[in-house]
């Protein structure tokens, strides 16, 4: 058995305000939490379904597909379709490996968490700091990647109105996208008490959209392809090879899919947890692995073969041009009407996420302005009100490479990728080479399946980055075709690994323990004590956290500064 001490703060650092725990949290989600050093700040009003309808919702499975047929078209219906079930199967492997985490540990600051828990002494805190940098900024990058296809949706119902005699321009663009973000954070600000139950209709509307369209295009197209051209037709309209065509392909998933983790950051707002987490993380990959398949065998089915005339649409949107072939104008228009207020759900929903990620870091003193960040509004619902406009103003200002030119924009969605990966990759890398013996499973678990799994999704994690990087066209980009996630994304890691070798490591010691007595009722104190957690109060607090050991038998005591 292996102990792990980790000493408190100081008191300033530690003392937080919060109501008690008895009217946010039941028993026993205070003393998981409390487990982990937090006290219990957040409501907890959302059921295992509607965790597992967040993550679903941000997905936004035909949005988010009809958002991407730029990476995979280009392949072929070979690269729609396989590229699809492939990559989606990858993807459940490492959701299952976060799964074994978020059940195991589950807060809103999960992934800098575990990622700090796990490695080792020397690397745990620039990890930490790094990971919680990504991780943010990959959820805003995912927030301005599904509000820019948002904008891109609204004007094309524009121009399909207009029989394609208007375009817009990417000041048109910018706005439309300026002011979806803003009334993306009044709504979260102020629908904070139904957000939960919201998540159950957005993912009805879903599942509107994808019937519909299962249903209306193959009705609505004269000509339908054949099976050899949806399942082994393959077209390589870049300059890269075949093969990497395809590769790229892959991106379309891997951005639609890259959501599961907003199971993690609303932990502490689910009841059940330990549960929740991993069933919301698990069910909503295998649905957009499952019906998205379906989707995209649908659109190969329906697609007009001459797939440059979809790309280069003057509609400004291939899925428009596939809806206009197969239902005509006003069949196109009640489709993508749909097809963009989804897309709005799915940016309201990821806002939520990343606004509590946010606060997590903040709640730990990592980012800046953390201590104006830090305070939650009992008076909107007990959410962090103010990373909700954190988020929402870095959104903005990340919005104005749609200015520049469409490349530049294109960014967005690959940062969201990037970012992510990083993120996901770094806490499953500590857990295995570093903190194995450290890993006590929660109740969802791989078993003997779960370090197989681990260095699956490590492998496959670097390759996703190192994809979403590459320019999409092909080699040789000019500035107007570069792919500028390389760019951004090495700023911001490099930036926050500089910021902590020169700054933040004098002060940054990882996650802070807030969890305090007086918010405890007896049945949590003795639930942690159960646990191996020992609470003295706000002046030296010992966290002794019981993890399985690997064979010796002999205890030891790690101090975590």
């Amino acid at each position: 058995m292996v102990a792990t001490e980790v000493p408190l703060d100081d008191k300033r650092n530690a003392s937080v305000s919060s109501a008690p725990n008895y009217n946010l949290a039941s028993e026993h989600d205070a003393a998981d939490l409390a487990k982990l050093g937090y006290k219990q700040e957040l409501r907890r009003n959302f059921t295992m379904i509607e965790i597992f309808g967040i993550a679903f919702s941000i997905m936004g499975l035909l949005p988010s597909i009809a958002s991407t047929l730029a990476y995979s078209i280009p392949a072929g219906p070979v690269g729609l379709v396989w590229g699809w079930f492939i990559a989606s199967g990858l993807i459940f492997v490492v959701g299952l490996a976060i799964a074994d985490l978020g059940s195991a540990m589950p807060t809103a600051g999960g992934l800098y968490w575990w990622t700090h828990f796990f490695a080792s002494a020397k690397w745990r805190n620039p990890l930490c700091f790094l990971v919680g940098y990504s991780n943010t900024l990959g959820l805003v990058g995912g927030l301005c990647s599904i509000d820019y296809g948002f904008a891109l949706m609204f004007l094309s119902v524009i121009v399909v109105a207009r029989d394609g005699n208007w375009a817009p321009t990417n000041g048109d663009i910018y706005g439309t996208f300026l002011a979806c973000v803003l009334c993306h954070g009044i709504l979260a600000s102020v629908m904070s008490k139904i957000m939960g139950k919201l998540q159950t209709v957005f993912v009805v509307m879903n599942f509107i959209l994808i019937f519909a369209t299962i249903i209306a295009l193959p009705i609505g197209t004269k000509n339908r392809n054949d099976g050899h051209y949806i399942f082994a037709q393959t077209e390589n309209s870049t300059t890269w090879p075949t093969g990497w065509a395809f590769m790229l392909s892959w991106l379309s998933p891997i951005w639609t899919i890259g959501a599961f983790d907003s199971c993690v950051h609303m932990s502490e707002e689910a009841s059940n947890a330990t549960k929740a987490v991993p069933f919301g993380i698990l069910m909503s990959i295998g649905s957009c692995w499952f019906f998205g398949f379906i989707l995209v065998i649908v659109i190969a089915a329906c697609i007009n073969p001459d797939l440059s005339s979809v790309m280069q649409s003057p509609f400004g949107q291939p899925m428009a041009q596939i809806y206009y072939d197969a239902l005509g104008k006003n069949g196109t228009l009640g489709m993508m009407s749909l097809l963009m207020i989804v897309q709005f759900l799915m940016g309201l929903s990821i806002l939520v996420a990343a606004s509590r990620q946010s606060w997590a870091f903040s709640r730990d003193g990592a980012l800046p302005f953390s201590k104006f960040f830090r305070p939650i509004s009992q008076k909107f619902g007990y959410i962090p009100l103010r990373t909700v406009w954190g988020c929402v103003v870095l959104a903005a200002v990340l919005g104005l490479l749609s200015l520049i030119a469409p490349a530049a924009a294109q960014a967005l969605f690959s940062l969201a990728v990037a970012g992510n990966n990083l993120a996901w990759l770094i806490p499953i890398m500590s857990r295995v080479v570093w903190g194995q013996a450290k890993f006590k499973p929660g109740p969802f678990h791989t078993g003997r399946f779960s370090i197989p799994i681990a260095w699956a999704s490590i492998v496959f994690l670097v390759f996703g980055i190192f994809l979403s990087m590459f320019p999409v066209g092909g080699p040789n980009p000019t500035p107007s075709t570069m792919n500028y996630t390389v760019v951004i994304n090495s700023a911001v890691w490099f930036g926050a690994l500089i910021y902590y070798y020169i700054d933040a490591r004098k002060w940054f010691t990882g996650p802070k323990i807030t969890i305090d007595t007086d918010d405890l009722t007896e049945e949590q104190k003795q639930a942690i004590r159960d646990d191996g957690l020992e609470v003295k109060g706000l002046d030296g607090v010992t966290r002794a956290v019981s993890v399985s050991g690997s064979g010796s038998g002999s205890d030891a005591l790690e101090k975590v500064a």
